[in-house]
């Protein structure tokens, strides 16, 4: 692949802080300008919920019990803020205001982001990048989906 399209949008996050950037350059030489930026208030598990794991029994005759896996707030809120912004990026794609659609984004967010978007969204994405860039100024941010895009590797 050359480079990002012009108009294309590309989104930058994790699961606390995204960007979405469109490009007002060219494929050789983009200039990312943000479009949204969304950051999520995220407290630490513990002050999300105090309930301690349930339990269960296995069997009425063995008595055998069991625990239930307590439920980490702190994943479950990263997971609603994902979709959160990918619906905000699937109304701009729907509104014809992006041409196609470029990923960056951790591993994990990644895969959120596969299965959150819907299937005429997802035709439009060209490029998916697992990395954390959602620290970095823009011009970095950049840089680095170039050389992404550009290496031979990909």
């Amino acid at each position: 692949m050359a480079g990002i399209p012009r108009k294309a949008l590309v989104f930058v996050g994790d699961g606390r802080k995204a960007l979405l950037l469109r490009n007002e350059g060219d494929d050789r030489f983009p200039n990312l300008k943000a479009e949204a930026v969304f950051e999520d208030q995220n407290p630490a598990t513990h002050l999300q919920g105090t309930d301690r794991p349930g339990h269960f029994v296995k069997g009425i005759v063995s008595g055998q019990r069991g625990a239930v896996e307590p439920t980490n707030w702190h994943e479950l809120e990263e997971y609603r803020f994902t979709r959160r912004v990918a619906r905000a990026a699937e109304a701009i794609v729907r509104s014809r205001r992006a041409t196609a659609l470029v990923i960056v984004a951790p591993p994990r967010t990644l895969a959120q982001l596969r299965a959150t978007l819907a299937p005429d969204i997802r035709r439009n994405i060209i490029a998916e990048i697992p990395k954390d860039l959602t620290r970095l100024p823009v011009g970095e941010i950049e840089k680095h989906i170039v050389e992404a895009l550009a290496s031979p590797t990909r």
